[in-house]
């Protein structure tokens, strides 16, 4: 399973594409990309899992793609 950072974030997060191994389920990713990445934590983000943006915790199988979606503007 692995994480693509576009946007904004790529910023602070160097790899365009992460490996997140064992992690089940976004909340848990969350909480592993935070760690990781401590600067994540201080900006609105959203996962989206297999290109639809999540909106509450999901899982994460193994061939599932994840990225990290910046905040969204508009009307």
């Amino acid at each position: 399973t692995g994480a693509i950072t576009p946007g904004n974030i790529a910023e602070f997060i160097t790899s365009q594409r992460l490996i997140i191994g064992d992690i089940r389920d976004t909340n848990a990713l969350k909480i592993h990309l935070e760690a990781l990445f401590p600067k994540l934590s201080s900006i609105k983000y959203k996962l989206a899992v297999n290109k639809y943006v999540i909106q509450e915790n999901s899982q994460i199988k193994d061939k599932d793609s994840v990225a990290i979606m910046p905040p969204f503007s508009g009307g």
